[in-house]
């Protein structure tokens, strides 16, 4: 439970009550009917208040959310037939990046997403969404496979970034990382990005490259964590409201920079409140994407994906005098 989340939790534990009361016989349902509804209603609107002025430190809450759908939520929600595929070739298998082929309606592609956990042995297993040069390697691998057989590539992102432990800068996570970002621009087929939680840094970037890329509407995508840039900026962990707010990394945000394509709206109350909507709403927007990519020939897809990137970023040149560069130091 988020802290701004209490009002919410406390009306739904008062709900819950009613209807025990009911099912254990001691009131009719009769009775408790019209409270309940009374309820149910400050509950919707309990909801609406908060998460309509939500702050970006508390979207950043959110897309961390223990119980927000992950990207085997989506596997299985949304696709048919998934058969996971293991391994780089080179070193291991990392849990921390799922892969493998799966069917939309039939039709075959490629699925790739970074995985958390929702309890201890799960992020243990998964290294909390942080994956090592192997799974970058190994996406980049399916990848390949995917040009291969012709087949669409769909990608979920979720990851507070790449793992930063010393035995992962010894098996080259930097290079696996450039390297990837590298040959996702010679991939010719469609490749469709969700930012569905955390977008952290270059650990999200290592499997970033689309032509489309959407963002869940409580999602983020960012150079740093609010965290890792109140710890360097200011000292002081207790900024990470105001960092939030200075990188400019919410959804909304990163629509008006134009590093996203489309912001896909969640339910009230976050993607945790309701799996079934949210996934229905990505799978339409997997729908929309493909018929898009599928008219373009493969050199019209790399050069439109290249340009996507190149076009990111904007800048001012100004001229100043040397006077004013002297006076300036």
């Amino acid at each position: 439970m988020l802290d701004f989340e209490k009002p919410i939790i406390e009306i739904e534990e008062e709900i819950e009550k009613l209807k025990n009361i009911s099912i254990s016989g001691s009131s009719s349902l009769e009775n408790v009917q019209p409270e309940i509804e009374k309820l149910e209603k400050k509950l919707r609107q309990t909801i609406r208040e908060i998460f309509v002025n939500i702050s970006p430190w508390q979207r950043v809450q959110i897309a961390r959310h223990p119980q927000r759908p992950h990207s085997l939520d989506y596997i299985n929600l949304l696709f048919s037939d998934f058969i996971e595929l293991h391994g780089d070739r080179k070193f291991g298998d990392d849990a921390a990046i799922i892969t493998g082929l799966a069917k939309l309606k039939g039709k075959p592609l490629i699925i790739i997403g970074h995985q958390k956990g929702r309890n201890t042995k799960e992020n243990l297993k998964y290294n909390f969404g942080c994956a090592n040069p192997e799974g970058y390697r190994k996406a980049l691998r399916i990848m390949k496979l995917g040009k291969k057989f012709k087949l669409p590539i769909v990608i979920f992102i979720d990851t507070p970034g790449a793992f930063p432990g010393i035995e992962a800068e010894e098996r080259g996570q930097a290079e696996a990382i450039a390297v990837n970002i590298r040959e996702m621009f010679s991939i010719s087929v469609p490749i469709i990005v969700f930012v569905i939680g955390e977008g952290g840094s270059g650990g999200a970037l290592g499997i970033g490259i689309g032509d489309k890329i959407a963002i869940l509407e409580n999602a983020y995508y960012s150079v740093i964590s609010p965290e890792g840039c109140a710890a360097i900026l200011w000292r002081n962990k207790d900024k990470v409201d105001e960092a939030a707010k200075a990188l400019k990394f919410t959804a909304e945000d990163l629509l008006k920079l134009e590093i996203v394509d489309e912001i896909i709206s969640e339910p009230i109350g976050g993607a945790h409140r309701n799996f079934e909507e949210i996934s229905a709403r990505i799978g339409k927007a997997i729908d929309r994407y493909l018929n898009e990519l599928s008219s373009l020939s493969k050199n019209e897809l790399l050069r439109k994906r290249y340009e996507k990137f190149r076009k990111m970023g904007k800048w001012e040149e100004i001229q100043v005098s040397s006077h004013k560069l002297q006076a300036t130091g």
